[in-house]
């Protein structure tokens, strides 16, 4: 990966260069967790709540909500070593790539991609991009993040 490999801390938008990259900690998506962002969501569709309909679609078992996983790794960012001094996400650009089973272990490398200083001088937006893999290394979803970020002397 190119661009600087981002040690542990606290950052501002001037801090930060096209480039930096990170990883997030890994996370495993139980059935639990499936169930209940069923129950938060409503979203009941039926692979993600029962084996036996999600083999019927060519699933091996139940497969998690593409939201719940991409809800996750946001969790998993702002959890992460490297802290973001974020005032506001401001939008997301994602494809689910690979169904998500319960068991998989997820984690994400975020990279930065672009940056743009905003007319407010103590704010600057920064473009997020995200891999999101399992143990095995397979891309499982991916996208981008704007996230608008603290200026350095804000």
């Amino acid at each position: 990966m190119n661009g600087r490999a981002v040690p542990p801390g606290t950052y501002s938008f001037d801090d930060l260069q096209p480039g930096d990259h990170w990883r997030t900690g890994r996370r495993e998506v139980t059935g639990e967790l499936i169930d209940a962002f069923s129950e938060l969501t409503h979203d009941r569709f039926e692979i993600h709540l029962d084996d036996h309909a999600a083999t019927g679609y060519g699933f091996p078992s139940r497969v998690a909500h593409g939201l719940l996983v991409l809800s996750v790794i946001d969790g998993l960012k702002n959890n992460a070593s490297v802290r973001l001094r974020a005032i506001a996400s401001l939008g997301w650009d994602w494809s689910f790539r690979n169904p998500v089973l319960i068991g998989t272990s997820v984690q994400a490398v975020i990279s930065v991609e672009s940056m743009r200083p905003t007319s407010n001088p103590t704010r600057g937006i920064v473009t997020l991009n995200f891999d999101v893999r399992d143990i095995e290394n397979t891309t499982l979803q991916s996208g981008t993040n704007a996230l608008m970020l603290m200026r350095e002397n804000a």
